[in-house]
């Protein structure tokens, strides 16, 4: 018997663990130049060829020693000059130095650099005020990455300061995995572009560009099929198109049970349901399943429902294709501000606003109405109000958990 044939409704958790158990890493990869690497996946893990730096180094601007020649008070003579990319190559003499600036290699034979505020010069003599002890100032060869060493792991998603890491130890290109391609698909007779007249009784479709912007935040290749009429042949169509185009295939509405809900129905013909139907609120009728090619994920219509559910669930489908793993929204304690009208039965993610102050961290709904098709619940919002499925009516001051938004919006 189907999930969503028996009785009662299954549980968030229950519903991301057959998600996750259900949907398999992407196995195709690429090789791409570093400059391209920005936000994919790394593929294999990286491991460093060299050491980072290279060399001993110097970390100050001062005077490059032998520590053992140190005594204050003596006198001694400049032997020549290290700048960053201009080497001193000759080895250290007894009783001299040598004037070292930031990043410029260490001289061979030198041990210490003292900082050139603790330094008086007199031409090419110069005696200082304070000492240090051996290895001072100095940048260690591999104080940062040993050779060898991992530099980066496998299944990372590379940002900013990955590429600078990559580029220290001279990596050029990196193998990744190839991008997730995700077909959206929305539905229904009455959706009109935005821009376009709107009759009486329809509605502009919302979902879409709110749905295009997550999903570039994910870093896929999206298609975007447009607005599907509420047909059963024209569902199989682009269906049909979507699966043999895509890793995923994305659809807003359809999945309730109403006379013109048809995905479910072209769902199970075409493929199979894992689940539909979850014990939340907004956005109950999510459904999920496989297509002959494709992932299946089936929001519902309503737009709060819409971007809640493909934050919690269908962003998480996504990234486990992407080998990223399920990655959980930072969570907090707060205390509300305003009492919180909920009926046991469903886990409910009100939309929240939260903030802090000396007296710790608070919390309120940002509108008293929190319907799923209450835009502005969410536009206003920075976190989730999640209350537990038996959980009833919250009063004021009552302790709550709140989910807070990552960047996926």
């Amino acid at each position: 018997m189907a999930s969503c044939d028996q009785p009662g409704l299954m549980p968030l958790t229950e519903g991301i663990r057959k998600l996750l158990a259900t949907v398999s890493g992407q196995q195709r990869s690429e090789t791409v130049s570093l400059c391209a690497a920005a936000n994919r996946v790394l593929a294999e893990s990286v491991f460093a060829p060299a050491p980072v730096p290279g060399f001993d180094n110097s970390a100050m601007d001062g005077y490059a020693v032998r520590a053992a020649d140190m005594a204050l008070g003596k006198t001694f003579t400049v032997q020549g000059r290290a700048l960053a990319g201009a080497v001193f190559d000759q080895r250290l003499k007894a009783g001299q130095v040598v004037r070292i600036m930031t990043g410029a290699a260490l001289p061979r034979g030198a041990d210490t650099v003292i900082i050139q505020e603790n330094s008086q010069r007199d031409g090419d003599r110069v005696r200082f005020s304070e000492l240090a002890s051996l290895g001072t100032n100095v940048r260690a060869a591999g104080g940062d990455i040993q050779q060898g060493s991992r530099v980066i792991s496998a299944n990372t998603r590379l940002n900013a300061v990955h590429l600078a890491l990559l580029a220290s130890v001279g990596c050029a290109a990196v193998n990744v995995y190839g991008k997730t391609t995700v077909g959206l698909i929305s539905t229904g007779d009455e959706l009109t572009l935005p821009g376009e007249t709107l009759a009486y009784g329809d509605i502009y479709n919302s979902n879409a560009p709110a749905l295009i912007q997550m999903l570039s935040n994910l870093n896929v290749d999206i298609i975007d099929y447009g607005i599907v009429q509420d047909d059963p042949e024209l569902f199989r169509q682009a269906f049909g198109r979507a699966d043999r185009e895509c890793d995923f295939v994305l659809t807003s509405g359809g999945v309730s049970v109403g006379e013109a809900d048809y995905t479910r129905d072209i769902l199970q013909e075409l493929g199979n349901i894992e689940f539909w139907k979850l014990a939340i609120k907004p956005g109950k009728p999510f459904a999920f399943g496989q297509l002959p090619n494709s992932y299946f994920i089936g929001l519902p219509g309503n737009p709060v429902s819409a971007l809640v559910t493909f934050h919690l669930l269908g962003s998480q489908a996504i990234r486990q294709h992407q080998h990223l793993g399920y990655q959980p929204m930072a969570q907090l304690t707060a205390i509300t501000s305003e009492p919180i009208h909920k009926t046991p039965g469903r886990m409910d993610f009100q939309r929240g606003s939260w903030q802090s102050s000396a007296e710790g961290i608070s919390v309120a709904p940002t509108r008293s109405a929190q319907g799923s098709n209450i835009l502005t619940s969410l536009a206003h919002a920075n976190c989730y109000i999640a209350l537990e499925q038996e959980r009833g009516s919250v009063k004021v001051g009552e302790a709550v958990t709140l989910w807070l938004f990552d960047d996926l919006y």
